[in-house]
Formats: structure tokens, sequence, C-alpha cells
């Protein structure tokens, strides 16, 4: 039986690198956790002995998949003291006689490693937002100091990013585990230490606090999301936590106010549409429409785009991620199942014109990226000026609804995409209205081969029809 104490990654990877030449298996190897400051082996005889005769053995050559080295690197910062036992198990797997176990994610053992490494990736994010520099003067030197407490040993992992987010900048972050100084040219570790060795504040927390107190929205309050985002124990060192009752028990007056400020204006577009029209002209004044609170958290307007005397305007939901980044409609995923629809029914994107219901991008927000939402029906009749604005410059010979939400807003709320799918009706912009399926329903759909063929179809029947207006 080989017992070993090791504390990094790199101890661990030149443990295992060694075990593995002399095929231990993982039943015979025991990793233990240790202080900072502790040795590589728990019992020095032992440990020597086991080693120099370990490092006899002759080298081999193990392949192990980059995407492991990356993971195990971050989970050896994880605070559970099994955390290298479950690396090398895994080492010893990929190694042996499952080389492809990392495309297993069911495997007890993958799964965990990956919840560890999110567990661990997400501890970072957090020591990223929440440490807090305090200005401390010496006769010798200014040096900023904080004091954090993550929940594992992220340190070494996140101190790079200080160092290049901060680099003209002397600065120290204390955590219980251990600390880190930067001094504009190299990080250095040191023991830890608790929350009194760090100053208290500095001249600069009470701009902070203002700044913070100025960007607080009392209208979008979610106590239970900021709580998990921004987790109790750590507000003993954020100086914005000092004032956060006081901005939730004025929460009520602020919006109040907020709300008698904009009694009797309109929330619609039709106040920000311009007097002379055009498409041009239309979109210029869309980009500074506040009709609805869509334009608080999007990128930018994304409106409509073709010729203006396009036969054919195909009206989706709203934009999606990667068009409220380009400020062009359909140029993500859905838009690239559109444009192949469109040329298997014989017509050319440049050709129809492209719009939206809804002009901002409304999503929900993760750590990851931001996932599509579906506007509601006042986001939606607060956006309609546009869209009618649009089709009564073009005045389309036929009208096409990409999914529910454009149907709804352009034929009626009683329109069931379901069961009316494909069949022309009279709408207030075109005699010859469809609906049909939008192109990110294929993408989601489990039967997305035959939805494809459904849209392809009213698009051909689209195009016939306006050929013989």
């Amino acid at each position: 039986m080989y017992s070993f104490v090791v504390q990094s990654f790199a101890e661990w990877r030149s443990c295992s690198r060694a075990l593995l030449n002399a095929q231990v298996p993982p039943d015979q190897v025991i990793f233990r956790d240790s202080p900072v400051q502790a040795t590589l082996f728990d019992d020095e005889s032992a440990g020597e002995q086991s080693w120099s005769a370990l490092v006899r053995v002759p080298a081999r050559g193990h392949k192990v998949p980059q995407a492991f080295l990356d993971l195990a690197h971050a989970v050896s910062c994880h605070r559970d003291t099994d955390r290298f036992q479950l690396l090398y198990r895994l080492l010893w797997r990929l190694t042996t006689n499952e080389p492809r176990l990392m495309e297993v994610i069911t495997d007890d053992d993958v799964h965990r490693l990956h919840q560890m490494e999110k567990a661990v990736r997400r501890d970072s994010h957090k020591m990223k937002a929440f440490v807090r520099f305090r200005k401390l003067v010496t006769p010798e030197s200014e040096q900023f100091v904080a004091w954090h407490r993550p929940d594992h040993r992220v340190v070494r992992l996140v101190s790079p990013f200080f160092s290049r987010r901060f680099p003209a900048m002397n600065w120290t972050i204390l955590t219980p585990d251990e600390s880190v100084w930067w001094d504009q040219k190299e990080l250095r570790y040191g023991p830890g230490c608790s929350r009194d060795h760090a100053p208290d504040g500095d001249e600069l927390e009470d701009l902070w606090l203002t700044y913070y107190g100025s960007i607080f929205n009392p209208a979008r309050i979610k106590v239970k999301t900021m709580i998990r985002e921004m987790p109790v124990r750590h507000w003993a060192t954020l100086p914005e936590a000092t004032i956060i009752d006081d901005l939730l028990n004025d929460a009520p007056r602020r919006v109040a106010e907020m709300i008698a400020r904009q009694e009797g204006h309109a929330r619609s577009a039709r106040d920000y549409l311009p007097a002379h029209q055009t498409l041009k002209s239309l979109r210029e004044a869309a980009k500074t429409c506040r009709g609805c609170d869509l334009c608080c958290e999007a990128t930018q307007t994304v409106f409509g785009e073709g010729p203006a005397d396009a036969r054919i305007v195909l009206v989706g939901e709203q934009p999606g991620d990667q068009e409220d980044l380009a400020g062009r409609p359909f140029v993500g995923p859905a838009g690239h199942v559109l444009d192949e629809a469109l040329q298997q029914a014989g017509m050319d994107r440049s050709e129809v014109y492209l719009t939206n219901a809804v002009k901002h991008f409304k999503f929900e927000p993760t750590e990851k990226r931001r996932l599509h939402k579906k506007p509601s029906a006042r986001e939606s009749s607060a956006c309609r000026p546009w869209v009618d604005a649009e089709l009564r410059l073009i005045k389309p010979k036929v009208l096409v609804c990409l999914g529910a939400t454009a149907a709804h807003s352009l034929i009626g709320p009683g329109f069931s995409v379901t069961r009316q799918r494909g069949q022309f009706v009279r709408s207030d912009w075109c005699e010859h209205t469809l609906a049909t399926y939008h192109p990110s329903a294929i993408l989601r759909s489990l039967q997305s081969e035959s939805l494809r063929k459904l849209l392809i179809d009213d698009l051909k029947a689209a195009k016939h029809q306006a050929d013989n207006s």
C-alpha cells in the first residue's frame, strides 16, 4: 500500500505518473490532503522508501485526454479530501482499458468529476466578483489589500486574473487557506490568515457605495436570486452589503416615484415614430425606442432588413443572442435553417424582407449564456407600431408569420399555428397572410425533418401566391 500526502495538482501529477509506470492500481494507493506548508509525504521514512522504489521503475508512455487534465487541474482545487483519489482512479481507468471514459457522462466517477469542476468554477467566479480591495498607505508604498473566504482552494487558480486586471497595483489577497501578493512583477504565495489582518475601509468606499446605490433598480428586486448569486457569507467583506437593507426598505417608495414620473406617458412605440417615414428613417428612430423595458437589457435594436419593394415579408418572433450582438435579423442558428428553407423553396434571402414582431432580445441570463425568453403579449403590443409601419411602406403581396408570436400579433390572438398552419387568411396588412413554424422550432423538435418539410412547403406556397398575384 502506498500512502502520500499531496496538496497540489503538480504533486499529484508527479506521484500519479510514477504510480502508473509501476502499474499500481487505485486500491493500492491512498492520497491524503495536507496544509499548504506540509511536505510531500505523510510519513517521511515510509514515503521516501515508497518514492525511491517508484522512481526506479522505467518510464512508460501514457496518452491522456487534454480535457481530463484540464478538469483535473480545476478539481485539484476542490476542498473534498478524496479529490486526488478520484483523479487517480479516473486516470487509471483511462490509461488501462477505458480510453473513451470521459465521453461516458453517466459514469459515476465522470459525473462526480464534472460536478466538482463546476463547483470550483463557480467559486472562482465568486472570488473574481466579490474581492474588494482597500487602500493601505504606508511610508514606503501604497498597497491594496482584500480578504476573501472561498469555498475551495482557488487562490492560485484565480490570482493570475487579478494580476492581469490590476497590473499596475501592489495588491494582496488574504484568505484562510493561503494568501497571494502581487508587486507588479510576479505573484508570490504565503500562509493564510484571519479576517482581522485586513484593513476595514478606505476613502474610496463611500464613492463605491454612492455608485452602487445609484445603479440599484428597485423595480427589479429578486431577493432569492440576489442571495443565491451573492451568498450572505460574503457580505462581511462587501461594502455594498451594508446598505442593502436600506435599499430594499426604500424600494417601494422609489418604485412609486418611477410610476408617477411615467404616468401619462405612452408605453408604446408610437411616440417614437418619425414624422416622415421610410425604412431608413424607421430604422434610425427605432434605435431610440423606449416603448417597453426590453431595451434596457438588450444590446441594441434589431430592425428588419430587405428590399423596400419586397413581394414577400417574413415576420419572426424576436432577435436571438447572435442577432442581438450583430444587429441583424436571422443570422444565428435559426437564420441558417431559414436560409436553407428559402433556397429549397426557390427563393433567395435578398428577395424577401425579414423582420420580427419584437425588436429587442428578451432573455434569461445564466452563468454561461443568455437563454431566449418568450416576449409577453404586452411587449409584442408595445412593439406592434414598428411592424405596422414596415408593412405599410412595403405593401407585400404575401405576409408570412414565423411562429405563434408573430401570428398572434398580426393575424389575431385566437390563431393556432398547429391547426391553421399553411392556410392563407386576410390580415390588416395583406390579403394573403399565412403562418408556419418558426425555424427555431425545427432546431428544438424531435421531429425536425418533418417540420422542416412543412416550412419549405409553406414557403413554396407563399412564392407561388406572390408570383401569381
